[in-house]
């Protein structure tokens, strides 16, 4: 359950980033030059409204969390409850609380990734988790 409540934590974490590009530059007036360079996302100001979805490294089950306007998650697996409970962004990590044991906060890095992409976080315990943040879906238990 730890390990589950530490993915689902890692999942929130991603929401609210964004990519830039560089403009061009020039080469002393000579010739321009198209260098633009996409920026890394920006860090996750809020996890409220995001989802996520990852696999739990100790059951091997696909995960699908999602955080609401208001800071509470839940996570599921297919049609099972998983988890639920509050996530926060604090000092730029996620940090989960789950209603369903008494384990505590647990946080994760932010991986810095925009819809439709994976990246990895890291809890504060070491585990990594490799998550994908997917367009934001409410989540019912």
């Amino acid at each position: 359950m730890r390990v589950l409540i530490c993915l689902t934590a890692a999942i929130a974490l991603c929401a609210c980033s964004k990519t830039a590009t560089a403009p061009p530059s020039v080469d002393n007036g000579a010739e321009a030059a198209n260098t633009a360079a996409p920026a890394a996302p920006a860090a996750l100001a809020s996890i409220n409204e995001t989802s996520w979805e990852f696999t739990d490294n100790k059951t091997h089950k696909p995960i699908q969390e999602s955080v609401d306007a208001k800071g509470a998650y839940i996570a599921v697996s297919g049609k099972e409850h998983i988890d639920h409970g509050t996530a926060v962004m604090k000092d730029g990590k996620a940090c989960f609380t789950s209603a369903m044991d008494k384990q505590g906060e647990v946080c994760w890095t932010d991986p810095k990734v925009a819809v439709g992409e994976s990246g990895e976080t890291t809890s504060d315990k070491g585990e990594k988790l490799t998550v994908k943040r997917v367009a934001y879906t409410p989540l019912t238990m």
